[in-house]
C-alpha cells in the first residue's frame, strides 16, 4: 500500500486542501500519520516509512540507512527550517526530493527567542517557581535596554531578532561569516562573545557548527553573560555550560533545543537556566501556515513526477 507519511506528531490535516486531499486518494495513496504522537527513532522511522512515496517530516533522524530503507520514496517536505537530520547527499543520490519551508518559522522563533531574554533578564521563571514553593520575593533584574546582544547568524530569525532588540534600545552586534553587509555592526566571534552581555544563537546545525560554543569559547565570554539558544541542540557544548553556570562564570542560559530531547540531563538542576521544549515555531498561525506549505509542495511534487 502506498501512503503518504507525516511523521511530525502536531500535523493537522485540516491544513491539506480538499483538491489535494481528494487527488492523492484518488491516485490509491493512503494519508498516514504518526502514531507514537513524538518524534521517531531511526528503527521507527524505518518501519512507517515502508511503502512511503512522500514524506512530511519533522526532526525525525532521516539518515541514509532510513532512506535506503523507503525504495518507493519521492519527496521530504520538512515542516520547519532545518535540514540538518535530513542525509541531503543520500537524498540526492537515491533521486528524494527535499523541500522546507524556511519563511513563515522566523517571526515565532525570534519572538521566543525575545520571550526568554526578557524572562532571563527579569527572572520571571525563576520567580514563579518560587512563589508555587510558597516564597513570595520578588528579585531586581536588568533592562534589556541596557544591554549589548550578540547575535551569531544573520538570516531571516537573526535579523528580525536585531529589528526586535533594537526596538527594545538594546545594542546589537552581529557575527555571520557569509553576510557582507547586514546593515548592522559585523564583529569576528571572538570580539562578540568578548563583549556581549548576552549571546543568542540563530545558526543551523552542521558537523562544522558542532559545539559552536566549546569550553574555549565559552571561556571567552564576558563574566556574567547570559546563553540563549533557539536554534539547534548539538551547537553548545552541554558539559561546558553546565560547568560555566556551576562556577557562576555564567549568569543564565535560556534554551529550546538540546542535544538529546526530549531532554532530562543535569540541566534542569539549575535555578538559572530557562528551558522550553523545543518549540520555537509552536504559534498557531506559524504552524498552520507552515504545514499548509509543507503539504502543498509534497502534493505538488509527486503530481510533478506522476505519482499523482
Amino acid at each position: 500500500m502506498k501512503t503518504l507519511f507525516i511523521s511530525t506528531s502536531s500535523f493537522d490535516l485540516a491544513n491539506f486542501s480538499p483538491r489535494d486531499v481528494d487527488d492523492v486518494r484518488r491516485a490509491g495513496i493512503t494519508i498516514a500519520t504518526n502514531p507514537h504522537g513524538r518524534k521517531l527513532s531511526e528503527d521507527e522511522a524505518v518501519a512507517l516509512l515502508n511503502g512511503a512515496v512522500g514524506l512530511i517530516a519533522g526532526l525525525e533522524p532521516l539518515n541514509a540507512r532510513v532512506l535506503r530503507s523507503a525504495p518507493t520514496l519521492r519527496g521530504i517536505a520538512r515542516v520547519g527550517i532545518g535540514l540538518d537530520t535530513v542525509d541531503l547527499s543520500a537524498a540526492a543520490e537515491l533521486g528524494i526530493h527535499v523541500m522546507n519551508t524556511p519563511e513563515p518559522p522566523a517571526q515565532a522563533v525570534a519572538e521566543l527567542t525575545m520571550g526568554h531574554i526578557l524572562g532571563m533578564l527579569r527572572h520571571i521563571a525563576r520567580v514563579d517557581r518560587a512563589i508555587r514553593a510558597g516564597n513570595w520575593k520578588g528579585e531586581f533584574g536588568a533592562l534589556l535596554a541596557s544591554k549589548t546582544v550578540g547575535i551569531i547568524g544573520y538570516g531571516r530569525i537573526g535579523r528580525r531578532v536585531a529589528t526586535l532588540l533594537e526596538a527594545f534600545g538594546a545594542e546589537v552586534i552581529v557575527h555571520d561569516p557569509h553576510v557582507m553587509d547586514a546593515g548592522a555592526t559585523l564583529v569576528s566571534l571572538d570580539e562578540l562573545l568578548s563583549t556581549s552581555d548576552i549571546v543568542t544563537l540563530h545558526v543551523p546545525y552542521s558537523s562544522e557548527n558542532h559545539h559552536l560554543l566549546n569550553q574555549q569559547r565559552i571561556a571567552m565570554m564576558k563574566p556574567g553573560a547570559i546563553i540563549v539558544n533557539i536554534a539547534r541542540g548539538g551547537l553548545i557544548d552541554e558539559v561546558a555550560l553546565a560547568n560555566a553556570l556551576q562556577s557562576g562564570a555564567l549568569a543564565g542560559a535560556a534554551l529550546d533545543c538540546f542535544e538529546d530531547e526530549p531532554y532530562s540531563g543535569p540541566l534542569t538542576s539549575f535555578n538559572n537556566v530557562q528551558m522550553t521544549a523545543h518549540m520555537g515555531t509552536y504559534a498557531i498561525e506559524t504552524r498552520g501556515q507552515m504545514e499548509r506549505q509543507a503539504a502543498a509542495q509534497l502534493v505538488e511534487h509527486l503530481r510533478s513526477i506522476g505519482e499523482i
